[in-house]
């Protein structure tokens, strides 16, 4: 891989000499193995160890088809999905690809022993399959994780219903923790570039997340003036929530776990911050099968002192279990609670009383479709929305990278070095970044 690095490192290499260079036939990559898959047995979630079950090591490079690109990844990302990934919860993955395998001759590619997993990427593009018109080998890149085949109608108003929607590098093979990742090419977007690989490569999923669940009319659709109850508003993703909210106009109303996090929030331009270790909310009893209404209301409580006696517009809710009763609970009447990930557990439960006869709507969603996808990407090109990472490690460190982000160790983005040998390449846009400096930089070292 040393000459492909080479060219991306020169970075006056041109199309055709990039289209003219040779890929090896095999490269490094993070992989769980089908074998291992009932490693973890009678050990509780806590204690399941990444850096275990993850392997960095050679893989074979997979066949290109139609529509397909292949990117020479600089830098990834970890996000929960690889988390989940690599302690077969809450199934193992290759059940997906099993699935995916049986689609078409082609798709028997990634119905492997193996699962090379991350659904983040920054890079150049190597080769493009059969039909691929808009992107050349040379071209930088980030890629969004949202793989559809797009052959039934149900996906051409929203992709994201397609009945073969994916996520990439989780419920696919060749993801982006590797040097090499097989993609679909409309999964493609331009890299920013007054961004680092290891920026650029941060903010796709979780950004792109954010984006569908509180902007998009396919979620939250926030107006300026809504208050929006943001959970985990420091992390991955209730980091982005946060930018835009504040980029949009409405009000973040902020829960945080500690005052450095209260912090990063409050350098952001939030002004109204719950620190809830200071809150100590008991939302479920001692028993932990019955919720605590009593709870909810102090809740309530602490956020009409904040907002003036206003109740919250938009929960952006993505803790699951542990938040959900309370975050019905606390939606003013008529208003929306969005839902994705469930990092606390999938089995909400709350009281459909306050849902029901105040008229407050529950909206599911899911990543995002390719349109929003872009628009995210396009913000974060634009300065107007920034990165959130907080730690690099290489990829031959990957497994301490999910242990991080399994035991909330990290704050943000836990970005991983691929191809790039190190931190701080890849900006081609210098007077922009001088310009967001700060902001890029916010979360670094937290």
């Amino acid at each position: 891989m040393q000459h492909i690095l080479d060219a991306i490192l020169a970075g006056d290499t041109s199309s055709e000499d990039f289209a003219a260079l040779e890929i090896p036939d095999h490269y490094t990559a993070a992989t769980v193995h089908k074998d291992e898959a009932g490693m973890f047995e009678g050990v509780s979630s806590k204690e399941k160890d990444p850096r275990q079950s993850l392997h960095v090591e050679d893989i074979a490079l997979p066949e290109l088809g139609p529509g397909e690109a292949l990117v020479a990844v600089m830098a990834s990302a970890i996000n929960y999905n690889t988390v989940w990934t690599s302690i077969f919860e809450p199934v193992s993955t290759f059940g997906f690809l099993e699935r995916y395998g049986r689609l078409s001759e082609l798709t028997k590619r990634h119905d492997l022993p193996y699962h090379a997993v991350g659904s983040d990427l920054s890079g150049v593009v190597l080769r493009t399959g059969p039909g691929v018109t808009k992107w050349k080998p040379g071209q930088e890149v980030v890629a969004h994780c949202l793989s559809v085949e797009l052959e039934a109608s149900d996906g051409h108003n929203d992709t994201m219903m397609d009945p073969e929607q994916r996520i990439w590098g989780f419920e696919t093979n060749f993801g982006g923790l590797a040097q090499v990742a097989l993609v679909k090419a409309n999964q493609l977007m331009p890299k920013p570039g007054h961004l680092t690989w290891e920026e650029a490569a941060s903010p796709g999923l979780v950004n792109c997340t954010a984006y569908r669940q509180l902007v998009s009319k396919n979620g939250g659709t926030m107006k300026q003036g809504d208050n929006v109850l943001i959970w985990g508003a420091s992390g991955g993703l209730g980091g982005f929530a946060t930018q835009y909210a504040l980029n949009g106009g409405a009000t973040p109303i902020c829960v945080v776990s500690n005052e450095e996090k209260a912090n990063i929030v409050r350098s952001m331009g939030a002004d109204l911050v719950i620190n809830r270790s200071e809150e100590d909310w008991k939302f479920w009893n001692e028993e932990g099968t019955q919720q605590n209404p009593k709870e909810w209301k102090r809740l309530g409580a602490k956020i009409r002192e904040l907002t003036g006696g206003e109740d919250i517009d938009i929960v952006f809710e993505h803790p699951g279990r542990e938040t959900f009763g309370a975050s019905v609970y606390v939606t003013r009447k008529g208003g929306t609670i969005t839902t994705c990930a469930s990092t606390t557990g999938y089995m909400h439960e709350y009281d459909n009383r306050y849902l029901w006869m105040n008229l407050k709507r529950i909206i599911s969603s899911h990543f995002a479709n390719y349109r929003e996808s872009w628009e995210a990407n396009r913000l974060v090109a634009q300065g107007k929305i920034h990165p959130t990472l907080s730690r690099t490690y290489t990829l031959a460190d990957v497994g301490q990278a999910a242990l991080d982000v399994h035991h909330n160790l990290h704050q943000g983005k836990v970005g991983v070095l691929t191809l790039a040998p190190e931190e701080g390449l890849g900006v081609r846009n210098a007077e922009l970044r001088a310009e967001h400096l700060d902001a890029i930089n916010r979360f670094r070292g937290v």
